[in-house]
């Protein structure tokens, strides 16, 4: 199955289908909770890789990654951050690595075997990235603002073993990896159903809308670039809404 025609790689069908993608993983975003029967309270478990995963294989990588960044700024224009935007960095390097990685080997090989390695790749990449993300980046923002005293202490629940010396060997091997592995296999095992009726779902709108004479394409196109500003504009609105929120009020 096909993907939206990569002619007109903007098309107004995939930038439609891209901003209802988009919508459901800001929603999911917004929507995550903790684990902390299993995993710290500051490791927050999403469903938004489902639609992000099944965007990126009926769409493309490079939707797939614009479906993260808009999902992402949904998610700060109505929620906001509590981690100065350093948790939603890792959301977006995560979630990219995931959607990317899959999209572009998917891409090569259209098939169901296609799909298991492509997501199998995409499921290594997102958990290499989170653990890069927890020990580099996370981690290091939490100890800053609260000391990493206090961080380790909010593992003693989970260990009562850790200290500040062992402290990533059990965070990292034990809570960063089996949590976003566990994120990962949700999302393949939504997607593994659906992704070839959404493929075909959005081929078939996609036909109806091609225009079968010159004066038709001249009209399509114009729909076209009317729906690119549109979304272009709705990105920069999300941007500036998201930037008012939090430097200007």
């Amino acid at each position: 199955m096909s993907q939206v025609s990569s002619k007109k790689y903007f098309s107004s069908t995939r930038i439609a289908f891209i901003a209802v993608f988009a919508t459901l993983a800001g929603i999911l975003y917004i929507l995550k909770f903790p684990m902390p029967f299993a995993f710290p309270g500051f490791l927050e478990f999403k469903f938004a890789d489902i639609p992000i995963l099944i965007g990126s294989f009926a769409l493309g990588p490079v939707s797939g990654a614009i479906i993260v960044v808009v999902g992402l700024l949904i998610k700060l224009v109505f929620k906001g951050t509590t981690t100065m935007f350093v948790g939603d960095l890792s959301d977006f390097l995560t979630s990219c690595a995931l959607a990317v990685v899959a999209g572009i080997i998917y891409s090569k090989k259209r098939t169901f075997k296609g799909a298991l390695i492509s997501m199998a790749a995409g499921t290594a990449a997102e958990v290499t990235v989170a653990i890069l993300a927890n020990r580099f980046i996370l981690i290091p923002f939490f100890a800053e603002q609260y000391g990493f005293g206090a961080v380790v202490g909010m593992m003693k629940s989970l260990f009562p073993d850790i200290t500040a010396e062992n402290f990533y060997n059990y965070y990292l091997c034990a809570s960063v990896l089996p949590f976003n592995l566990l994120r990962c296999i949700v999302a393949v095992l939504v997607t593994l159903p659906v992704y070839k009726r959404t493929s075909k779902l959005i081929n078939k709108v996609n036909d109806k809308l091609t225009p079968q004479t010159d004066e038709a394409a001249q009209r399509v196109k114009k729909v076209n670039i009317g729906v690119l500003v549109g979304g272009i504009t709705i990105v920069a609105l999300l941007v500036m809404f998201t930037l008012l929120r939090y430097f200007v009020f």
